[in-house]
């Protein structure tokens, strides 16, 4: 088990289980599954920085443990499928846990009977760019934030750099997601939110 474990650590190529939200030809692969075809995805790139044995039961239904950590977009059914067909004996995901995300971890998780209330909620409640590190934030001011709940474009200073931005108002509340039009160097926003 271990040793084919090995085969699915680092940068791998991965096709996508038929029932994904991936788009085949305009189409989600699921729909197509659904309706009774055989959707492929293609292939794409994963990184996979850690696989492990926690623990195997053999038997006529063996079952294993296995502990993953990787990078966004990889399918761990598609790792069960993968190694249970490396190994002559199928495989198919049972159970699903997921111990992080980003920064947030499954032990700083708050059980649901400790919130008795909706203060104990709100006290909890972490800002929502916790899970969004890697998008640069830029600032706005009231008039540009006026424009952005529009949807329009604004051109913010100092001017952010290529990709993906957050956009807060002037008390620093995540206000919306967009990027950078590298053109007229403005910030056009995506998603507004409430």
């Amino acid at each position: 088990m271990e040793e084919g474990l090995t085969a699915f650590r680092g940068r791998i190529m991965q096709e996508p289980p038929a029932f994904s939200a991936v788009k085949i030809e305009g189409k989600r692969a699921y729909k197509l599954a659904r309706r009774g075809e055989e959707p492929k995805p293609k292939a794409r790139e994963v990184e996979v920085y850690e696989a492990s044995v926690l623990d195997f039961t053999p038997g006529s239904e063996p079952v294993a443990r296995v502990q993953i950590r990787c990078g966004s977009g990889t399918y761990l059914r598609s790792i069960a499928r993968d190694l249970g067909r490396q190994l002559g004996v199928g495989g198919y995901l049972g159970r699903l846990v997921r111990t992080a995300y980003g920064p947030l971890e499954i032990e700083a998780a708050v059980k649901l009977d400790a919130l008795a209330g909706p203060d104990d909620v709100r006290d909890r409640l972490l800002p929502a760019e916790v899970i969004l590190p890697d998008m640069q934030p830029v600032r706005l001011n009231v008039e540009q934030e006026a424009m952005v709940r529009q949807g329009r474009a604004v051109r913010v200073l100092p001017e952010p750099g290529p990709g993906r931005l957050r956009a807060h108002d002037a008390g620093g509340r995540l206000i919306a997601l967009g990027h950078t039009d590298p053109l007229r160097r403005t910030f056009v926003p995506e998603k507004v939110l409430s």
